[in-house]
């Protein structure tokens, strides 16, 4: 299998596109580290890893807290001897976040930016050195299509999102780690899902979509699992998008 003997960390892996990529990883060997801030369904999502074969581990992370990013990291060493691959993860979604950037308030700014930017800072920063020393790695950073528009306060942080790959691509390239994301699209995630009401997803799929079916989860899964492989040896500082063809540009 592919990832036999690699240990992959995901930051909000409990729920949604973070477990689909880290069951997707463990589906191929690799040993999982689910980080995520709600430390009682991380450690469920960890449990049907385990009764399923796989290796599995469970963490309790704020990632824009750094001392819990480096505690979590030191725990996957611990565990399981290191970290090879990283999958940032978690994030802010749409939710609450879908506004004109004048018109969201100071906390919630903050709190933006803390998780969605310096969440994924904390995260590379803490892994490269484990990664380093292991021969080289994988960082996946999950933006989304919402990056490249920026037209909300969401959209600029997936913007900074998609920044950060590069500057890590290039700091990275000399310790053999690759850098990479992945821009989904509107898919079946619960976040998702809630965000929009039946008219904007069939708006969304039928006019703005050139694939005329929503997303899956599994879409985003399947690419996280490419991007981490050899077969991606050669690809770093690029953001793919996994969007069905929606805002394809040339």
């Amino acid at each position: 299998m592919r990832f036999d003997n690699k240990v992959a960390l995901v930051t909000g892996a409990a729920l949604g596109i973070g477990h689909a990529i880290a069951t997707s990883l463990a589906s191929e060997g690799a040993a999982v580290v689910i980080a995520d801030i709600n430390a009682e369904v991380g450690e469920a999502a960890a449990q049907a890893l385990r009764h399923a074969g796989a290796r599995a581990l469970a963490v309790a992370c704020d990632v824009a807290d750094r001392s819990q990013v480096v505690a979590a990291v030191a725990a996957a060493c611990d565990h399981f001897g290191g970290v090879d691959i990283l999958v940032n993860n978690a994030g802010l979604h749409l939710t609450g976040y879908v506004k004109p950037v004048g018109e969201l308030g100071d906390a919630d700014w903050h709190r933006l930016l803390d998780v969605n930017v310096l969440g994924v800072v904390n995260c590379a920063c803490a892994c490269r050195a484990t990664m380093r020393e292991r021969g080289g790695g994988v960082i996946v950073n999950i933006s989304s299509i919402a990056g490249f528009k920026a037209e909300n306060a969401y959209g600029i942080s997936k913007q900074a999102v998609n920044g950060l790959t590069v500057a890590f691509a290039r700091d990275f390239a000399d310790d053999g780690i690759r850098v990479v994301g992945i821009a989904p699209g509107l898919v079946d995630s619960e976040r998702a899902m809630a965000s929009f009401d039946d008219d904007r997803k069939q708006h969304y799929v039928g006019k703005i979509q050139l694939i005329k079916r929503l997303g899956r989860m599994d879409d985003i899964a399947n690419a996280a699992r490419f991007l981490c492989s050899q077969d991606a040896s050669f690809i770093t500082g690029e953001t793919l998008l996994v969007a069905g063809g929606a805002f394809v540009r040339p």
